[in-house]
């Protein structure tokens, strides 16, 4: 799988994508997609997706991987979605995690949305 812009070494983002991709790995966290944010939003620079089984397996992917980024001196990150764990939300700033459970990121189906090239925005005089 090719390093997106923010996961090239020199750039602010690769050592929050390299640490959440350790910890994902650790966790064993399943099809894990890094999906390159650069130029499409201002929003982040890298966006990950991955599944747990169910939801104790997400509940303790989203805690180890917010451990993870205290740990490392990073900004505590904001985190959504953990009383249920069918779909933990982590924000960094530079980049946003998502873990699912399986039919939840089938139906929502976020590579589909951020994963193809959009068109660029035309303005309107």
């Amino acid at each position: 799988m090719p390093l997106p812009q923010a996961a090239v070494p020199g750039n602010p983002s690769a050592d929050s994508v390299a640490l959440a991709l350790h910890v994902l790995e650790d966790m064993k966290a399943e099809d894990i997609t890094v999906i390159d944010l650069v130029g499409k939003t201002s929003l982040a620079d890298a966006m990950i997706i991955a599944s747990g089984r169910v939801n104790r397996h997400v509940a303790s992917i989203a805690d180890s991987l917010v451990e993870a980024i205290k740990g490392s001196g990073l900004p505590s990150p904001k985190v959504e979605g953990v009383p249920a764990c069918d779909w933990v939300l982590i924000d960094t700033g530079d980049l946003i995690i998502h873990v699912f459970r399986p039919e939840v990121r089938q139906f929502y189906n976020l590579e589909k949305m951020w994963g193809a090239d959009r068109p660029h925005e035309r303005l309107v005089g």
